[in-house]
Parts: structure tokens; C-alpha cells; sequence
């Protein structure tokens, strides 16, 4: 049985003429404007829904230039404490070495001071025999060194700084004691009654290092007082010009 196509209302129309159609609404829906009434809130819809992207994005660089920012500035002020450590440590070093050298200087203004300081060798002394004095009761015919008064037991103190080189009989002195002084020179001191140092012990100016007394070839107490170049007999100076040139007042 064939079939015929039904006409009327119910045909469906054609793509041709349904595409006519829409055009022909749209140039209609154009020409009373509703189409641009319609696009236009679309439009702003679209462009509204871009603005938190942007927004975001904006706030994420400024997030970034704030952090990198602050990063530089930790670093610079990182930079400058380590800075300021060095010059504190430099500058604490150099305070250091200058308390060490002003230490060193002490030191040895304080040993220059002592190797160059000289005393009588009884205090409050003075000079009762004169050197190179003449008389038979010296071998030599004349004095050897000077006599210091001093009764028996006063005590008697290294004029300077050096080292026993004798302490003990010396047969006419008595009992002696021989110190060598730092400048090379050597100090004798006779007839003690008791001797307080020995060999090889250094002593400094005004240390005791005996009594004086009346031992050995004398006629009465007192010290018996030398200054030699070399420490035996026989090499004797001017003992007064001796402690003198020493910044001793006799």
C-alpha cells in the first residue's frame, strides 16, 4: 500500500526554509533592537565573570613583591649584622692587641726600672773609710773600697739586681757575699756577721743579703763595701763613683 505525504499544518517545514526563518527573526529581533537589548547583559556577564581571575591574579603578585621585598630586606639587615659583627670583632681585636702591648710596655718599663735601680748598701749610712785610703792594715797598702759605719748586726741590702756569685769566707774580708750586677759589673760586700743568700740565687735592689759584723781582718764592725770588674780581687773601682753614676746620693 503506498503512502502519500499528509498536507496542511502538520508538514514539517525544511532545513532551507527553517534557516530562512531564523535569519529573517534574527534580522527582526535586530531591527526592533531586542537583540541588543538581549546581548548587552550577556556581554557584561561574560566580563563581570573575568573580574575575580583578575583580581586574583593581581593580589598574587602583589603578595610575591611584598615577600620578595621583605626578603631583600632581611637580607640587607642580615648583611649589615654580619657587618657589624666584623667590626665589632676587629675592633675588639684591636683593643685586645692594644691592651697587650700597653701590658708588654709596663712589663718592661717595670724590669728596666728594676735593673736600673740602686740603693746604699746600709740604709741611712755613710762613708767612713774613703777609697784607696793608705795604711798598713791593708795588704795592698791602700783601701780596696769603702767602709759603710754600721754597728754589728745592721743589715745589709744588694744595691741592685743580680745573681750570687760568692757567699762565704773570704779570708780577710770574712764572711762575704759577691753579687753579679745585670750590667756585668760586680758588687762585694765583707766582714758580715751572718750571710742570708746563696750561690746561684738572684736578688733584687734593697733585698737583705746579710748583717754587717767584725768578721775577718778589721779592727771593729762595719761593712766593708767593693765594686769590681771582674769578681775576684784586684779589680776594684771607685765604689762612690760607682753607686753615683747609679743615681745613689752619698
Amino acid at each position: 500500500m503506498a503512502f502519500t505525504r499528509a498536507t496542511g499544518k502538520h508538514r514539517r517545514s525544511g532545513r532551507t526554509h527553517r534557516t530562512t526563518a531564523r535569519a529573517a527573526g534574527v534580522a527582526a529581533l535586530t531591527t526592533t533592537g531586542v537583540i541588543g537589548a538581549a546581548a548587552a547583559p550577556a556581554l557584561a556577564a561574560e566580563q563581570t565573570g573575568l573580574t575575580p581571575v583578575l583580581a586574583l591574579g593581581e593580589s598574587l603578585a602583589d603578595q610575591i613583591e611584598a615577600q620578595a621585598a621583605a626578603q631583600k630586606q632581611a637580607a640587607e639587615e642580615a648583611a649589615a649584622e654580619q657587618r657589624a659583627a666584623r667590626i665589632a670583632r676587629k675592633e675588639a681585636a684591636e683593643a685586645a692587641k692594644k691592651a697587650r702591648e700597653a701590658k708588654e710596655r709596663a712589663a718592661r718599663e717595670a724590669e728596666r726600672k728594676r735593673l736600673n735601680t740602686y740603693v746604699p748598701p746600709i740604709a741611712g749610712s755613710y762613708v767612713s773609710t774613703g777609697y784607696r785610703a793608705g795604711g798598713a792594715v791593708w795588704s795592698s797598702g791602700t783601701h780596696t773600697g769603702v767602709d759603710f759605719h754600721a754597728a754589728g748586726g745592721t743589715p745589709v741590702q744588694a744595691v741592685g739586681a743580680g745573681t750570687v756569685v760568692e757567699a762565704g769566707w773570704g779570708g780577710a774580708y770574712g764572711n762575704q757575699v759577691v753579687i753579679r750586677m745585670h750590667d756585668g759589673t760586680y758588687t762585694q760586700y765583707g766582714h758580715l756577721s751572718s750571710i742570708g743568700v746563696s750561690v746561684g740565687q738572684a736578688v733584687l735592689p734593697g733585698q737583705r743579703i746579710g748583717l754587717s759584723g767584725a768578721t775577718g781582718n778589721v779592727t771593729g764592725p762595719h761593712l766593708h763595701f767593693e765594686a769590681r770588674t771582674a769578681a775576684g780581687y784586684g779589680s776594684d773601682i771607685d765604689p762612690v763613683a760607682y753607686l753615683r753614676s747609679h743615681g745613689v746620693d752619698l
